[in-house]
């Protein structure tokens, strides 16, 4: 293996999260989330959305996306989401197992971005007794294909679900990317988020991704559901140091704009010396190629691991990990295979 572009979890921790790990396994520490490490991280949390929320820890994107789900949606209920969305395409039906029902209704769009068109039709639909009509809206910032969307983007399709009496959740597994390219996360509750799913393991954490909680109405006794689900971890601060050590050194911000820079870097080499074409803008830290698969075939047996995405194109995810003589051998080796 050369380079793992298949995603950016596959990249280890980075040193921030690391140390900030190592340091808080020592001496004794309150379980269930009440240390003060866990604290500390929530206070930074809603310094960075610039709002009184309630943080919870939980192991994964897929746990933090049901469970926000299932606070947001009835059992007969559907959500509104990206046809490409991870909670669509890649959790297993976890919406709807931790929802007791919760349906997931896909909408269209370029690049992983709702159609706001898409999004007036299913709002229109008549409701009848025979079909889960929509009790909340998912938005992915970054999306599955890397595109980025702007407060306003997302303003047109948060007020007329707001205007229908849906609720709103935000799946940020690649927010810190969507924020070093230029999205202000203060905007997130201002637009009007119900539930944010801070992403940290793509960002260079362990197994942790941070439950942002905007609407507190939502947090009756949510404590009993997320320990039922087997999210209540009893050392909550090795969930949340790495996370801690990320945001207070800066490196959420730095490693994202990192893996932001370099997958720009790979954009222009596929442009300037390869005949691809890429398939969707690249706005964060995702490159979509279109390739022949006899050509994605011999990159991975080159040991350039990346695979062939929903729409056919071939996907490279650049991380905190991502070197520059990475991006340059690959980009040698692309245009050798022309």
């Amino acid at each position: 293996m050369r380079h793992d572009f298949g995603s950016d979890t596959t990249a280890g921790m980075a040193p921030e999260a690391l140390a900030a790990l190592a340091a808080v396994n020592v001496g004794y520490a309150p379980s269930y989330g009440a240390d003060a490490v866990s604290a500390r991280c929530a206070d930074l949390i809603r310094e960075r959305v610039q709002a009184d929320a309630e943080v919870r820890f939980v192991f994964s994107g897929t746990a933090a996306n049901a469970m926000a789900i299932s606070m947001l949606a009835q059992p007969f209920e559907a959500v509104l989401a990206h046809q490409a969305a991870h909670i669509c395409t890649d959790e297993s039906g976890a919406p709807g197992f931790f929802g007791q029902g919760v349906g997931l209704i896909g909408l269209p769009g370029l690049s992983g971005k709702i159609d706001p068109a898409a999004l007036t039709a299913a709002l229109s639909e008549p409701e009848v007794g025979h079909r889960q009509s929509p009790g909340a809206l998912s938005l992915t910032q970054a999306t599955e294909y890397g595109a980025l969307y702007t407060s306003e983007d997302l303003r047109k399709l948060i007020e007329p679900a707001k205007a229908a009496g849906l609720k709103v959740h935000l799946d940020g597994a690649r927010l810190a990317n969507a924020v070093a390219a230029g999205f202000d996360m203060a905007d997130i509750p201002r637009l009007g988020v119900d539930v944010l799913v801070l992403g940290a393991c793509k960002a260079g954490a362990l197994s942790a991704e941070a439950l942002v909680i905007f609407d507190k109405s939502l947090t009756r006794r949510m404590d009993n559901r997320l320990k039922q689900a087997g999210q209540t971890a009893s050392k909550m601060r090795f969930l949340s140091a790495p996370i801690l050590g990320l945001l207070e050194s800066g490196a959420w911000d730095g490693h994202a704009a990192h893996a932001n820079a370099a997958a720009r870097a790979l954009a222009d080499g596929v442009l300037a010396h390869t005949r691809y074409v890429l398939a969707h803008p690249v706005d964060t830290n995702a490159v979509f190629v279109r390739m022949p698969a006899e050509h994605h075939r011999r990159l991975n047996e080159r040991g350039w691991a990346c695979y062939r995405f929903d729409d056919g194109s071939v996907r490279f995810v650049c991380s905190w990990a991502t070197s520059e003589e990475a991006i340059r051998t690959l980009i040698e080796d692309m245009a050798g295979l022309d």
